[in-house]
């Protein structure tokens, strides 16, 4: 019986362990760059027609306590140039709020291979916001959305 319960005392522990550490997954930081795949248009059917694409690029600020502060937001086009600086001055986001940046679907200027460089600060570590590109066209009958992932490059 001692033995049952030790076992069962040593298999609690090891579950234990290996759910915490998934719990432990959550990324702290006091500040990121990230760079954010967008797509004014994509080429569609046999002869590769440009379809065009409204971009919103969204911030969510994923901290429960702490604000965020936007410090850059660059839109560069498929060759690297840099399009159009879309934050001025710092831009700071509240705990659990969100801000939105929109590329007009008529806009081409980013081309098939734009993208975006967000960086922003923190006065402490905290969660790391989500940063993300909706892509979303409409012609007749048929509409296009996808959403395309932030990636950190420099911490």
């Amino acid at each position: 019986m001692k033995r049952c319960i030790l076992s069962g005392v040593v298999v609690a522990i090891i579950l234990f362990g290996f759910s915490s550490r998934s719990f432990s997954q959550v990324k702290m930081q006091k500040g990121q760059t990230v760079y954010v795949p967008a797509y004014s248009h994509i080429l569609k059917g046999d002869k590769a027609a440009e379809h065009n694409l409204a971009i919103t690029l969204m911030i969510r600020n994923t901290d429960i306590k702490n604000t965020i502060t936007i410090t850059a937001v660059d839109y560069y086009d498929d060759d690297g140039k840099l399009v159009k600086n879309m934050v001025l001055k710092p831009v700071k986001v509240g705990p659990m709020a969100s801000i939105a940046f929109f590329i007009k679907e008529s806009d081409t200027t980013g081309g098939i291979g734009a993208n975006f460089i967000v960086k922003w600060e923190s006065e402490k570590a905290i969660n790391v916001p989500i940063i993300e590109a909706v892509m979303a066209g409409v012609r007749l009958n048929q509409s296009t959305v996808f959403i395309s992932p932030g990636q950190v490059i420099k911490e």
